[in-house]
């Protein structure tokens, strides 16, 4: 199977070849220059297929895309609401609004598909919408992925992008797409510290010569943070709060370090005694401590990696330190925290929202310079 930090082409020979649909002797043969075709109409695409959101970059053009990871389907059914539309920013708008017979879901949980049939749905209306609503594509997708995802997991990835429209299907380990994103020297023999704190998992990998010299994929992230306002909340004001609010709170007063000027915020719910709607004063100081436990989980997570790097490049991480990206990344004084209990320089990477969807669409773009790190997916 694959190492860390390895991208894989869908279906793999002996020899890496990458499998094609029409075979000879196969009847798909028939169909096989009509696919060729409209392969070569389509747009080649970089997906970061993120918990939170998904964002798709596209040669020449950048981040063109960039929605949540919701989709609104009918209960009791993988149906997706008005044609696909219910999908993204409109779904994102549902979550803990729906009537009784919608409902809004994640297909993702901690960075791997938890809804195999939506996925494919909400892959296709992206994929749909970057060419303009034609459905006949077939583009090459590169897909990053969590570095402990296993590989059932990751054939789940493939089919859903196959089954999505995808003529073929590439994996590259997210904090390697990180790395490429934001221009680190991840093919040369130095030592390069990426942390990705996304919405479901926090990746952290020490990188060099094009692969994970050490790794790990921590499901605590962005997701944990909002779950730990909700519950500190509760029960420092008896006031039940939903995911949305508490990603609010996070993103106006959250931080993990003192803060200049501290500050506080209001924010609505129901009251946990009497039900009925009120709001409270939350301040950054309380979000601050709600949030400890889950920075302190990361920076365990981080130091575990760097105890088992080699010393050599050990010695290399000294002098270039941590690049953060991600969502999680900009949490206020985040930083300052990593690099006090740790002891190294830590610094948010240019653009951390889209450090892995840009290291996407470089990969597709530079498949020649990376083929060294292209091993073959073996299928049963």
């Amino acid at each position: 199977m694959l190492g860390n930090g390895q991208a894989s082409p869908h279906r793999g020979r002996p020899d890496n070849t990458v499998y094609e649909r029409g075979e000879p002797g196969n009847m798909m043969n028939f169909f096989k220059p009509m696919e060729w075709a409209f392969g070569h109409m389509s747009v080649d695409m970089g997906i970061d297929l993120g918990t939170a959101n998904t964002l798709v970059c596209v040669k020449g053009r950048g981040i063109i895309l960039n929605e949540p990871s919701v989709v609104a389907v009918k209960s009791g059914t993988k149906e997706i609401l008005l044609d696909g539309m219910a999908v993204g920013n409109t779904a994102k708008a549902m979550l803990g609004k729906t009537p009784g017979g919608i409902e809004a879901v994640r297909p993702l949980k901690h960075g791997v598909i938890a809804d195999f049939d939506v996925t494919e749905k909400m892959l296709r209306y992206f994929i749909t919408k970057v060419h303009e609503g034609r459905h006949w594509v077939k583009p090459q997708v590169v897909i990053a992925v969590p570095v402990g995802i296993t590989p059932v997991e990751r054939r789940a990835v493939i089919h859903s992008a196959e089954r999505a429209g995808a003529r073929r299907v590439y994996l590259i380990d997210e904090p390697m797409a990180a790395g490429i994103g934001c221009e680190m020297p991840v093919t040369e023999a130095r030592g390069s510290l990426v942390v990705d704190i996304g919405g479901g998992t926090t990746e952290i990998a020490v990188l060099s010569l094009a692969g994970a010299v050490v790794s790990t994929s921590l499901r605590v992230a962005g997701d944990d943070m909002d779950e730990a306002i909700v519950s500190h909340v509760r029960r420092h004001h008896n006031l039940l709060i939903g995911e949305q609010s508490a990603e609010k709170l996070k993103l106006n007063i959250g931080s993990a370090w003192p803060m200049k000027q501290e500050l506080s915020m209001e924010v609505g719910g129901r009251d946990a005694v009497s039900g009925l709607p009120r709001k409270a004063a939350v301040t950054s100081l309380e979000i601050r401590e709600a949030l400890a436990h889950p920075v302190r989980l990361i920076c365990e997570a981080i130091r575990g990696v760097l105890e088992e790097a080699p010393p050599e490049i050990s010695a290399d991480l000294y002098d270039a330190g941590v690049t953060m990206v991600g969502g999680g990344g900009l949490l206020y004084g985040l930083p300052e925290a990593l690099g006090d209990h740790l002891g190294l320089q830590v610094r948010v990477g240019d653009e951390p929202l889209s450090a892995v969807a840009r290291g996407t669409g470089i990969f597709l773009d530079k498949l020649d310079v990376f083929s060294k790190v292209l091993a073959a997916e073996e299928f049963d």
